[in-house]
Parts: C-alpha cells; sequence; structure tokens
C-alpha cells in the first residue's frame, strides 16, 4: 500500500514548478536584500496559486448536473454500484424498485447471453427512510458472486482485438485484467439502479413512460412501421429472450444469435428507444440540447458504436418538403405535429411528441475464436479469449438504454422546472409540468416500508 501510495503521489507533489523547483516547498528569500530602497517593490500583480496546479478532479464516472450518478466497481471486484444525488425528498422508494430492473439486466438469463450467474441483488444503504427518500445521497451496491479471475490468465499478458485492454494500458499504464475492469458491462447495474429511480420520478411527475426494444440483430431487420411506437407495451417486449415486440421477428433474431453463439462469435444489433408524454421544453440551446444529452448519454454505454433519432441519416434523402413535420391543432387545442420526423425534439427542446432514437451496438469483442493480437512487450501472439461473454449485448442492452434515457430526461425536467416555473406561467405558450400525475402516491400511507 505504501509504495502504490508513493507511486500515485508523485506525479502532483513533485511537478515541476515554474521557479525551477520540486514539491510544495516555497521559494528561498535573501532578506538582508530588503536593506537596500531600491530592492523594495509593491505590486498588484496576481501571483499563480500554486494550489490550482495541483488540482486533481475525478473524472468520468459521474453524469446528470442535478440528479447526479457515480458509478463505482470493476466486472472481478468485491462488488458495483451508484451513488445518486439530486434525488427529490418524499419519493416512495424500495429496493424492490430497482430489483425489477436489475433482474432485466442481469446475466444469465437465457442461452443467448453470457452465461455467468449473477443474482444482483441490490441493498440501498443510504437516503431511505420508512419508505421515503429523504433528500441526502442513495447509496446502492450489488455485490459480485461469481468472479472467475482464472479466465483471464492469457489476456493479462496479450490484448483482446477491439476491446478496451490495450487503450487503458495506454492511458492508465496499468490495467484491471479480470473481466476488463470499470469497462466491463457490470459497470451499467449502477446506472440502471439510478435509472429505475428517474423511471419512478418521471411517471409520477408527468406521466413519462420510457420503452425500449431490439429492433436488429445482425442482418435480421424488423421493417420500418411493424412495431407502433404509440401503443407499443412494456408485456409485448418483454415476451421474449430477444426483447423484440415482434413475435415473427424475435425468433428470427433468436435464430441468427444461437448460430453464432455455438462457433465461439458474435453480431451486433440495434435498439430502439421511445419516450411517450414527454412534456413541452424540456432540453436547452445551445449545447445542452435534448438530443446531444441523449446521444452522450448512449454512447457512453458499452459497445455502442452509433446513435441517430427522428428520421436519422435516412433523412438525408429526402427534401425539406417531404421531411419538415407540419403543425395542427388537435381536438383539444393543443399544438402537434402531423409526422414526427424529428423524433419529437426540435431546436434541442422537446415538443410534446414521442422521442424515439435509435443506438447502434457492435459485435461482443471478446469471442472463442482465434485472433491475431500482440502481447504488452509487443510481441504478435494468437489468442482464444476465455470467460463467459455474450453472443450479443443487445437484449441486455434494452434495460441499459431505457435507464440512460431515464437519467437525462429527469435532469432536463429538474432544469426545466428551477428555470421555467420560477414565476407564474403564461399558458398561451409555455406549458407547465404542474403538480404530480398521482399525488396520492407521495404519501407515506402508500409505501411499503423498505428495510431499516
Amino acid at each position: 500500500m505504501e509504495a502504490t501510495a508513493s507511486i500515485a503521489s508523485k506525479p502532483f507533489i513533485g511537478g515541476s514548478r515554474s521557479d525551477g523547483g520540486v514539491g510544495l516547498g516555497f521559494r528561498s528569500f535573501d532578506v538582508s536584500a530588503l536593506s537596500s530602497p531600491a530592492a523594495i517593490k509593491v505590486s498588484n500583480r496576481r501571483l499563480p496559486d500554486p494550489s490550482r496546479r495541483l488540482e486533481v478532479k475525478a473524472i468520468g464516472n459521474v453524469f446528470g448536473n442535478y440528479f447526479k450518478v457515480a458509478t463505482y466497481g470493476e466486472s472481478h471486484g468485491g462488488g458495483v454500484g451508484c451513488t445518486i444525488s439530486g434525488c427529490p425528498p418524499r419519493l416512495p422508494l424500495s429496493e424492490a424498485d430497482m430489483q425489477v430492473e436489475l433482474d432485466r439486466r442481469k446475466p444469465g438469463q437465457s442461452r443467448i447471453t453470457t452465461p455467468r450467474k449473477e443474482s444482483d441483488t441490490c441493498k440501498i444503504l443510504s437516503g431511505i427512510f420508512e419508505g421515503m427518500t429523504t433528500g441526502t445521497p442513495i447509496h446502492v451496491f450489488v455485490p459480485n458472486t461469481d468472479q472467475r479471475g482464472k479466465d483471464y490468465t492469457e489476456m493479462s499478458i496479450a490484448y483482446r482485438p477491439s476491446h478496451a485492454d490495450a487503450t487503458y494500458d495506454f492511458k492508465y499504464g496499468l490495467r484491471s485484467v479480470q473481466g476488463g475492469g470499470r469497462s466491463s458491462a457490470r459497470e451499467t447495474i449502477g446506472r440502471v439502479a439510478a435509472g429505475a429511480v428517474a423511471k419512478k420520478i418521471l411517471k409520477m411527475k408527468s406521466g413519462i413512460e420510457i420503452l425500449a426494444y431490439v429492433s436488429q440483430v445482425h442482418q435480421v431487420v424488423l421493417p420500418e412501421g411493424l412495431v407502433d411506437n404509440a401503443t407499443v407495451t412494456f408485456d409485448q417486449i418483454e415476451n421474449n429472450i430477444v426483447r423484440c415486440p415482434d413475435p415473427e421477428y424475435a425468433q428470427k433474431m433468436i435464430d441468427a444469435i444461437d448460430s453464432v453463439r455455438v462457433r465461439g462469435d458474435s453480431v451486433g444489433g440495434v435498439v430502439t428507444c421511445i419516450a411517450r408524454n414527454v412534456p413541452r421544453g424540456l432540453g436547452s440551446p445551445v449545447f445542452d440540447k435534448l438530443e446531444a444529452d441523449l446521444a452522450k448519454a448512449m454512447l457512453s454505454l458499452p459497445a455502442t458504436k452509433g446513435f441517430e433519432f427522428g428520421s436519422g441519416f435516412a433523412g438525408t434523402f429526402m427534401m425539406g418538403s417531404e421531411h419538415n413535420d407540419e403543425f395542427y391543432t388537435d381536438e383539444k387545442g393543443d399544438i402537434r405535429t402531423r409526422t414526427n420526423r424529428s423524433g419529437g425534439i426540435q431546436g434541442g427542446i422537446s415538443n410534446g411528441e414521442t422521442i424515439n432514437m435509435r443506438i447502434a451496438f457492435k459485435p461482443t469483442s471478446t469471442i472463442g475464436k482465434i485472433q491475431n493480437t500482440v502481447t504488452r512487450n509487443r510481441e504478435e501472439t494468437t489468442l482464444i479469449a476465455r470467460g463467459r461473454h455474450d453472443p450479443c449485448v443487445v437484449p441486455r442492452a434494452v434495460p441499459m438504454v431505457e435507464a440512460m434515457a431515464a437519467l437525462v430526461l429527469v435532469d432536463q425536467l429538474m432544469a426545466h422546472i428551477a428555470q421555467c416555473e420560477m414565476f407564474p406561467t403564461t399558458p398561451d405558450h409555455l406549458d407547465c409540468v404542474g403538480e404530480a400525475v398521482n399525488g396520492s402516491l407521495m404519501t407515506s400511507s402508500a409505501v411499503v416500508p423498505a428495510d431499516k
């Protein structure tokens, strides 16, 4: 431990200074020089603050501005989880709320997922009292119980092609070999747990519903329009192991995964995500556009390679007269659009229509086939990766995508309420998010107390 601490601290307390010295010492000064009047000068020039040069920020582990989520843990460490900051108080919440989502994400669900067996049972360690959130940080922990570190012996020497092994070494000079460490999809457990909280807030406050489903596996593509995003249900999606709401195409996707699984290979796919009943006004120009936040959230997930919303890249083949979503007034007097090629977002701000997006996932990089690679010593070699891995990640990616969409929307919802509902609204133009959809849910009488 002492050696580790010494090595870790050297770049910071031993860094070079502008005066040529090292460490945190002060520049030496000859007091006798003050005897000469010419030596005494007064200056109001601001001197650089040495402490600023020593500031170290924990980057890359926190998501959100108002509803903040910090994830922690590694694939083969003691456990994984998250700390949620900014959750509103008096929200009914229990471990069961999170467990439903974690069970959808956990490994070993079926033959088309990794055979690793983890119950992924979560424990809320803080931020809850008598079944209600207190407004203080919520800490969630999920233990790892089925680690097999010996499966990664070869991978400690040779890099897995297209995996994060090499780049972690390039950046940090060392890495957690077993299971890929922080680059493993087990990191997403914290996101899914936090996403369950975000989903509940969105549903109770604004009636927002978020659903995702698999729309492509390798070359099996769900035809456009076959699934109605306005009516598709959670039960239809969860009705099969691949999480495609159309039974015929679901079986084709399962067959495609099975065909590569038995050969030790893998395939990629696409997850479609929709958010219904999103109020108008979420998102802010210029750098906090709603679609920009969603893109960052989705592309932060492991194995993602592409993101599009609305018409996406297909919109480039259309003319403006074909692509524009024309406005009309519905029977309630609300301004709507007849089509939704904008994907529910215009100018970076939600327009009240269903938000729809698609996220592309690459084939799993860890496969059971011989591949050419190099060792850490730059020697060419071959590698057959061992361990337990998904032949296709998209079935288990569905709850991850939903979680990230929920985290973005709850963050933007909080920002919108804080800025745009500070003073009385003008109903003719500004939508007010208003009271909770079901205020009775905000009372402790509707709560089953969590374990204390």
